[in-house]
Order: C-alpha cells, then structure tokens, then sequence
C-alpha cells in the first residue's frame, strides 16, 4: 500500500492510497492532479473520502465520479456534491481491505469529519483529517466554536502517538512561526522548525506528522501547558477572561503576521 501527498492550488494536499490496482483520494478539490496521479501510478480509482464542504476540497468530485465510477463518502450534515454516501462519527468503511473509522471534528466547518485506521503502515495507524489538524495548528473557525475545536483536536490528540497525521495543507512553516512566537523555549519545536525548513526548501512535503510530534510542538494540542497559559494571559488578558485561554490562543493566531 502506498500513500503519496498530491499537490494541488497553492498549498494543499489531496492524500492518495493505492494498492497498485485500486486507489482511493481524500478530498479531491483539483481533478486533474488526481487524473494524472492515476496514469502515473497506473492505478483505477475506487473511492473518495471526504473530510467537508468546502471547495478546494470538493470540486473535482463530480468529475471523479463520473469518469470513474468511485464510490464517495463524505459528512452527513454538510452540503456535497451528489450523490454520495453520507457518513459520521462511529460509521465504518473499508478501503482496500483497511477499515477506516469515521471521527466527527466540527470547528473548521460544522459538520467536519475525519477518518481514522489502526495500523495500516507498518503499525503506523492513519489520520485523514481535513482542515482540523495542522501541522504546528489548526483550522480556523469558519463555522464552528472553540468549544468544539478544543473538543475535536482532543479527541484527535487522544490517537496513538505513532498515528501518521494527514493534513489538507502545507502550512507548517507559517503555524512553526506561531507556535515559537508562543512558547519559545521549546526544543522539539525548534528541532522540528529546522528539519521542516529543510525539507521545504528541497521542495518536499512536511507532511505526513504524527500525533505524538504534535502533541509535542503543536500549542493547539499543548494548549493546557503552563508555558502556553502564561503567553496567551500575556497576549490578551482581557479576552482570556472573557473567552478562555483556548479561544484566545486562536484568536491570537487569526491575527499573527
């Protein structure tokens, strides 16, 4: 089984798996990257996963579909190209003899969802997971609450350490900026800062990260840590009070530069 990032627009990822017959994508905004994808590796497409509505992560979807005849599973409470069979939290499916558990994780969008499967890479569990978790960040809040980003990426942070983290985006280095203007004196961010430059200057992807890398450098994971408390009551004690450290955390990152 293979797993391969196929660049799409400026910064995302639609995730490939293949078996070398079949392959499945994950949120196909671009058609035509997954079409040439699918000659290069000399695969048919079988499924499409989707994470959520929006539409550098849905438009080649109908497109995909028809050329090919994938089967498409995406959220049951989000608008999506149809048809498609709609899935939430606890539905399983199987994907080329892997079985992936649906996870619901509102906050970027209201009906968000990610998928999760135990160990398919060499005991390596795997997480498809949208625009919720980044790596070094997260998703903003275009629909959801900080009540219910803080209880996605919880639950997301609760995953085995070894789980390969899949996201839609290649923003790392600009969330690495934030993280360290946060908590300074980390030094498995700082490790990772220089091996994530490194490998965007080569022109490779940062991605896929794990969820024990995350939960050591990510302050959206990290956001409980005293170091990480004390920054944001700094940042703006007034909304800390109003809003929490969590919601402050994220509204400090909606504005950093």
């Amino acid at each position: 089984m293979k797993l391969i990032p196929l660049p799409a627009f400026v910064d995302n990822y639609i995730w490939m798996l293949h078996d070398g017959q079949h392959a499945w994508v994950v949120d196909p905004g671009d058609a035509q990257a997954v079409v040439q994808a699918l000659q290069r590796e000399g695969v048919q497409l079988q499924g499409i996963l989707v994470t959520h509505h929006h539409p550098d992560h849905t438009a080649g979807i109908n497109f995909l579909r028809d050329t090919t005849g994938a089967q498409v599973f995406g959220p049951s409470h989000e608008p999506m190209p149809e048809p498609l069979q709609r899935v939430s939290g606890g539905d399983r499916i199987g994907v080329m003899g892997l079985d992936f558990q649906v996870l619901d994780v509102p906050g970027h969008t209201a009906g968000h969802i990610a998928y999760f499967c135990d160990r398919p890479f060499n005991r390596h569990p795997l997480l498809f997971c949208g625009d919720t978790l980044f790596s070094g960040g997260c998703g903003r809040l275009f629909e959801g609450t900080p009540a219910q980003m803080q209880h996605s990426l919880a639950q997301l942070a609760a995953l085995p350490d070894a789980t390969l983290v899949c996201c839609a985006h290649e923003y790392t280095l600009n969330n690495l900026q934030f993280a360290r203007a946060v908590e300074s004196d980390n030094a498995d961010l700082i490790d990772y800062i220089t091996q994530a430059q490194n490998l965007r200057a080569q022109n490779l992807p940062t991605l896929p990260s794990s969820i024990g890398l995350e939960r050591r450098i990510n302050p959206f994971l990290r956001w409980t840590q005293p170091t990480i408390t004390k920054a944001v009551s700094l940042f703006d004690p007034t909304s800390v009070e109003r809003n929490g450290i969590f919601a402050t955390l994220r509204q400090w990152k909606n504005q950093f530069k």
